[in-house]
């Protein structure tokens, strides 16, 4: 069963429900307040929960992460309904003008993110005022894993909006934006120190039980993805005065050499809709770091499930396996024919509406379409078209899609490594490639440009390319997303347009939800050009 958890912690007030076996399980606790809490271990235990939860939750609502950042890529348009709003559009074409009334498309995003590092926050200024006594290990580890989790969270935002307020204790002043050099040295320094604080056990003595936490592996995979961006976008030499080069190579090697991660053996098998009953599972020996969901949201606070991935299924219309959806994130035809037929990655990561000959006759609901769906991260249906997350006791598949969100695989480390010059860099290079082409492999050498094709076939949809892109540089990030071409809305063949300038003016960054400008009595600047 799907591990579940309810857990709301906000201003100082913590209430839990009971839940079933896993990590993110917790006792019932009623009335408990900031005054008589934060005493124990098992306190802080509960606290730590929480700021899980707040993870879990940052994109329950607005437009998530992982959904952005294929729509902002050069991999998928906006999509989305045909009598929709424009809201996608704007933001896949860095366009304002398409649809003014959208000044909050972040919003819930922005606060979401916000209550989650409050709860981080509360739990690292707590942590001398606890009894320990007999528990001192858990000291550090508790801190490491509340640190690394705001670091993950602040690299979020920090990449969405750029100029954001940083806060490291919890606090509602109402603070001005922090340089972004500000934000990423508490992100470096607070993965440092989960780095140091977190125990070196491998993937393969790791108790099950405790998949979904924080590792010292996670933590040295996300410095090193941290450094590749921050160096890259703002053309530093290293992450905000705290790791060089070196360093982040060596966090990455350290997790090739002694993780004790491995590549799955068939690529499609790391998707449930690609692999049907060969599904490797959750937590794979590939998966370094994810963002667990179950099965159990309501309308009632639980925000357990993957609220987000029904945007990306087929319009209005299931074909087993996939399922209903809404429609956003139509894949651009470009990266489809990127692909070899000899690369395994092509059809595990899209749905070929033609090619699979799937009779989808939603055209009219559909809009840009270009026949060609998301199968990584799709919604599923049974062979009778029952959704599965309903089968399993979900309120309805749209708030109850369970599948993890895997934000940092094996095989992303390995080809980071790669790029930073590892004197094995052509051998993790190849090792990559050779699980993608099987008995067609074909060695290439580790150059820049084979570096950033191989990232794109490999992570497609995964929420990297884009960012993959903006670290070459704006202006490179431009010239690539850029395109005129045409896409079907409704049925009728329409002009797509994305301008470059305007992913230069905008410098890649997005709006600031203006319901938060104006709640901030206008300390809160707007990005240019939104």
């Amino acid at each position: 069963m799907k591990r579940a958890k309810i857990l709301l912690l906000a201003l100082g007030v913590l209430s839990l429900g009971a839940c079933d076996d896993s990590f993110l399980d917790t006792e019932p606790l009623t009335s408990v307040t900031d005054a008589n809490f934060y005493r124990t271990p098992d306190d802080a235990y509960k606290a730590l929960v929480g700021c899980y939860d707040g993870l879990q939750s940052v994109w329950a609502e607005g437009i998530s992460f992982p959904v952005a950042s294929i729509v902002l890529s050069d991999n998928a348009y906006g999509g989305t309904g045909n009598s929709d709003g424009f809201g996608y559009q704007m933001l896949d074409e860095f366009d304002k003008s398409r649809s003014p009334s959208d000044q909050n498309l972040f919003g819930g995003n922005w606060s979401a993110y916000y209550r989650a590092i409050y709860r981080c926050n509360v739990l690292i200024s707590k942590m001398d005022q606890i009894d320990w006594t007999g528990k001192e290990e858990l000291r550090n580890t508790y801190e490491a894993e509340a640190r690394y989790l705001r670091a993950y969270l602040y690299f979020d935002m920090v990449r969405l909006w750029g100029n954001i307020p940083l806060l490291t204790e919890p606090t509602a002043e109402n603070l001005p934006q922090a340089a972004p050099e500000e934000v990423y040295k508490v992100i470096a320094e607070d993965l440092k120190f989960a780095t140091e604080n977190l125990a070196a056990t491998p993937y393969t003595a790791q108790n099950p039980a405790t998949y979904g936490r924080a590792t010292k592996w996670a933590a040295e995979a996300l410095l090193g993805r941290a450094y590749l961006y921050y160096t890259g976008y703002y053309a530093k030499p290293d992450l905000a005065g705290v790791v060089d080069k070196a360093q982040a190579l060596a966090y990455l090697e350290d997790v090739i050499a002694n993780g004790g991660f491995g590549l799955v053996e068939d690529y499609a098998n790391l998707w449930p809709a690609a692999s049907l009953g060969d599904y490797a599972g959750e937590d794979n020996k590939e998966t370094v770091f994810a963002v667990k969901y179950t099965y159990t949201s309501d309308y009632n606070g639980n925000t357990d499930g993957n609220h987000w991935m029904v945007m990306l299924g087929l319009r209005e219309q299931f074909n087993y396996p996939y399922g209903n959806g809404w429609g956003g994130g139509t894949v651009n035809p470009e990266l489809w024919n990127a692909y070899s037929d000899n690369d395994t990655r092509k059809t595990a990561s899209i749905i070929a509406i033609k090619e699979e000959d799937i009779p989808f006759v939603n055209q009219a609901k559909q809009r840009e379409y270009t026949g060609y769906y998301i199968k990584k991260y799709t919604p599923m249906v049974d062979e009778n078209g029952n959704s599965i997350p309903v089968s399993l006791g979900a309120t309805n598949f749209m708030i109850g899609q369970f599948q993890d969100f895997v934000s940092i695989r094996y095989a992303d480390v390995l080809l980071m490594a790669a790029e930073l010059g590892s004197p094995n860099a052509q051998a993790y290079f190849d090792t990559v490639r050779r699980r993608a082409y099987k008995d067609n492999f074909s060695a290439l050498p580790v150059t820049g440009e084979n570096m950033l094709e191989e990232r794109r076939l490999e992570f497609a949809f995964e929420g990297l390319r884009y960012w993959d892109l903006l670290r070459q540089g704006v202006e490179v990030a431009a010239a690539e997303i850029a395109e005129s071409t045409t896409v079907e809305n409704g049925g009728t063949t329409v002009p797509k347009t994305i301008v470059a300038n305007n992913i230069i003016q905008t410098r890649g960054l997005q709006q600031i939800p203006y319901t938060q400008i104006t709640l901030s009595d206008g300390v809160l600047q707007q990005n240019p050009g939104w």
